[in-house]
């Protein structure tokens, strides 16, 4: 990485190239990097009244960011995945989205682009609206599906409404339900033609291309941790739940 003083002098146009990632930092800190490919960090960071050590910091951050595990999420409780879970959604709606909508929205869309970004403009917005609704309703049912059983598991209900409670939104209709939205970016990928580029394509278009894999990749990551961690533990608490229930009615 380069020094501090180097950091400073150096073209935010040749530090985004170095590191795409460096575009996301920006964003982080209310900057555009495409509104100043030709300035200096120096010169930006006086304008947004941001410390280069700051930036420099948080880069630093984010390179040696790691996420657990599916081993180590396994061996967690229910509660630690879901929570696990809440924490990512939130990065993807208050960091991810902004940034790709910054993007899609704030590139000019250089000869050769102009009409897959006017594509881009009218098709993420859809994507984004229905992936939060999505995100939405798996929190409203599914965690909040998951957080009722655990209740009942406390002996927080009574027989009576711990069955009606049962009756409704079972895990295996959930899970089911969750299936039809494994492959939301499908759209996408098919008119980025899978996110190739030509090595001579503009920056701006790099990064956007890079940010877009990136996050179908978290995506899936994310689906595939909810289908195989998820979901089982999830219908192993319905079980036990169920075998609990049964037995305290036998036994009154």
């Amino acid at each position: 990485m380069r020094s501090p003083q180097e950091f400073q002098k150096a073209l935010v146009e040749d530090l985004v190239s170095e590191n795409y990632v460096f575009a996301s930092v920006l964003h982080y800190f209310g900057i555009s990097f495409y509104q100043y490919p030709a300035q200096s960090m120096e010169e930006v960071c006086k304008k947004h009244k941001v410390h280069a050590r700051q930036l420099i910091s948080e880069l630093e951050a984010w390179a040696i960011r790691t996420e657990p595990s599916s081993e180590d999420l396994f061996l967690n409780p229910i509660e630690v995945l879901v929570a696990y879970l809440k924490k990512k959604h939130y990065y993807f709606v208050r960091q991810e989205l902004p940034f790709l909508s910054n993007l899609i929205s704030g590139i000019s869309g250089e000869p050769g682009f102009g009409l897959l970004i006017a594509d881009l403009r009218i098709m993420f917005p859809l994507f984004v609206e229905d992936f939060i609704h999505h995100i939405h309703e798996e929190e409203s049912r599914l965690f909040k599906r998951i957080e009722l059983l655990q209740d009942i598991e406390e002996g927080l209900f009574s027989i009576t409404d711990a069955l009606t409670i049962l009756e409704q939104d079972p895990i295996v209709t959930l899970a089911e339900h969750h299936e039809i939205h494994d492959d939301e970016m499908e759209g996408i990928r098919k008119l980025t033609s899978n996110y190739e580029l030509d090595a001579n394509a503009p920056l701006e278009m790099k990064v956007l291309y890079h940010e877009l894999q990136n996050f179908e990749t978290e995506l899936r990551v994310h689906a595939k941790i909810e289908d195989e961690l998820l979901f089982p533990k999830a219908v192993e608490l319905e079980r036990e739940v169920l075998r609990q229930i049964r037995k305290k009615i036998q036994t009154n």
